[in-house]
């Protein structure tokens, strides 16, 4: 089966990989998203995608808008690729490139469709609370994910998981699925289901306030905030953006699920549960584990922050090195 593989970042290179090693396909090239400048040095860096492209020797189309690049629309209907695969590719196809490749185009959507249709399913899932996520692939359509559905695979999402860490899992889980639709599809074994979009919700670009932390919201919304926009999320301390990185939901209701390194709040929380405070106060610091900060509901251990300018660090060493004391108080992020 030849394919052409359109996909960009780090979540869409299991699934280049396993369709060139795998020997019923054979991928005739690569669209990717232009070189963009990133990192700490702000060079111009290729997208993950096109890194792997280059290693397997494969041609690559890097347009700025696929839509109007002559070249590429030219160059993509001379291959008279049997299907194209899309995986987080970052740009929208229009009907004339759906249109050519004789088994239609298939994406690989990191959600269990029709819920979390758009940009950034794996983080709005997780910011909302979700027990469970999964990989949908799909025959795509002109609109956002709303093609009909093929095959779906499901994985959960535990109470520290981020989003990094689900879409790793879910990179891996779409390169399987992704490989197995494919060749369902040339023996004619699936049957595509239409999604019901009365059932639809939408996970659009995370925007800059999307990142901003309130202290007057409960503890396990502000846990899952933290790590659904995962490494982004800002405080305020001592007048200077504080990001939040990892942090745990304190209560009878998550000790189960805590490693056993974070025992001792388990065994803490008759006096801990008794502490009250100011949105955004710290109320206890434990030793060898970082500051206990009181939520509009619940109280939160910071386990990982980062200060402007700073490495990441672990909550307890950042309350040593800031010599931080009980009653001090962290501001919502702006």
């Amino acid at each position: 089966m030849k394919v052409v593989f359109f996909g960009t970042p780090e979540f869409a290179v299991p699934t280049l990989e396993q369709l060139i090693i795998h020997p019923d396909f054979e991928v005739l090239g690569v669209v990717t998203q232009p070189d963009r400048r990133r990192g700490r040095g702000n060079s111009v860096t290729p997208s993950p995608v096109k890194a792997v492209a280059l290693t397997h020797q494969l041609p690559v189309w890097q347009p700025q808008r696929i839509k109007k690049d002559a070249e590429t629309l030219t160059g993509l209907r001379q291959i008279q690729a049997d299907v194209f695969v899309v995986v987080a590719y970052g740009q929208i196809l229009s009907q004339e490139i759906l249109d050519m490749p004789q088994l239609g185009c298939i994406n690989v959507h990191g959600s269990i469709l029709p819920k979390y249709r758009g940009a950034a399913p794996i983080q709005w899932c997780i910011y909302n609370g979700g027990t469970e996520t999964g990989i949908t692939t799909m025959l795509m359509d002109a609109g956002m994910d709303t093609g009909a559905m093929l095959l779906k695979a499901y994985t959960p999402i535990n109470l520290l998981d981020n989003a990094h860490q689900v879409a790793e899992t879910l990179a891996g889980l779409g390169a399987d699925l992704l490989v197995e639709t494919l060749l369902k599809l040339g023996r004619r074994e699936i049957e595509p289901i239409p999604q019901d979009s009365s059932q639809a919700t939408y996970a659009p670009l995370i925007q800059k306030q999307d990142y901003s932390l309130n202290w007057s919201r409960p503890a396990i919304e502000l846990h899952n905030q933290v790590r659904g926009f995962f490494p982004g999320c800002v405080a305020t301390f001592r007048d200077q953006p504080l990001k939040i990185c990892a942090t745990v939901p304190l209560g009878e209701a998550y000790f189960p699920d805590l490693p056993s390194t974070l025992s001792i709040l388990e065994q803490d929380w008759p006096s801990l549960s008794s502490l009250s405070g100011r949105p955004g106060e710290v109320v206890s610091i434990t030793k060898g584990i970082g500051p206990i900060v009181q939520t509009g509901e619940g109280l939160l251990l910071l386990q990982e922050v980062q200060m402007s300018g700073k490495r990441p660090q672990a909550g307890w060493d950042f309350a040593n090195g800031m010599r931080l004391s009980v009653g001090e108080i962290l501001e919502n992020g702006h």
